[in-house]
């Protein structure tokens, strides 16, 4: 059984997932290291893990796969024999232009859901048992999407977001006293993903959103690994919360 405290991070290959969990290992954490297709940089993440005087183990699961899940938290238990702290940061998206009602698949739909949604829920379940024998937390990876929508994300990820924000609280009713559950809600982030979503009017969109946030720029993942490791570590009397991360920039509007 590890002495030091463990943390399982889904996603934690890339972007704000592997944010987190290099942050958790800084923090005195041994992970869990989650990952489905980016094996590279899953490694990466551990071996930065193993750098910071932590344990990493590696283990590949789809969190929409219920026995892959089951397999991922009984490799967790046997190998490292406690579970703290679950950061449910796996998540997926579509480019899916919202004026466009019939750009939306049904096939991007589900995927969506069953990562974002399904997802998270399986696999928070799953580890319940432990996180409950160790008074531990979960804090899922929301969006802002979800709560304060401005009809540019796509649909099928926006409404999986806002469903994160739903079972956020109603996981922190029924797992608690035990475990708190909240989420932390970023912005736009520098980053891969903004990329993906703005294309060739990355640059100038995020130099605009960076003036227009009284902080001054935009989120990078550290920013939201910040966020997510405070939360799951020292705010003990908060559950049921979803804490925006956009320096400001939602107050405004």
């Amino acid at each position: 059984m590890s002495e030091r405290p463990v943390a399982l991070v889904t996603g934690s290959s890339s972007g704000m997932g592997q944010a987190a969990a290099r942050r958790l290992a800084g923090a005195g954490y041994d992970l869990v290291v989650n990952y489905t297709r980016r094996a590279e940089g899953a490694e990466q993440t551990a071996a930065d893990v193993r750098a910071a005087g932590g344990r990493a183990l590696v283990v590949a699961c789809d969190v929409s796969d219920e026995a892959a899940v089951e397999r991922l938290v009984a490799s967790c238990r046997d190998e490292l024999g406690r579970l703290d702290v679950l950061v449910n940061a796996a998540g997926t998206t579509a480019m899916q232009p919202p004026k466009d009602l019939g750009a939306t698949t049904f096939d991007e739909w589900d995927r969506i859901m069953n990562v974002n949604v399904k997802g998270l829920f399986i696999v928070t379940r799953a580890c319940a048992p432990l996180l409950k024998a160790a008074h531990g937390s979960v804090v899922n990876l929301g969006s802002l999407a979800g709560t304060r929508p401005t009809g540019v994300q796509p649909y099928a990820y926006s409404a999986s977001k806002a469903a994160v924000a739903a079972l956020t609280k109603l996981l922190a009713a029924n797992l608690g006293p035990e475990v708190r559950v909240n989420a932390v809600l970023p912005g736009w982030v520098q980053g891969s993903w903004m990329e993906e979503q703005l294309g060739e009017h990355y640059e100038g969109l995020m130099e605009r959103r960076a003036r227009q946030t009284p902080l001054g720029r935009v989120a990078s993942n550290d920013d939201i690994a910040e966020a997510i490791v405070a939360v799951a570590t020292s705010l003990e009397f908060m559950t049921g919360e979803l804490i925006a991360v956009d320096g400001g920039y939602s107050s405004k509007t």
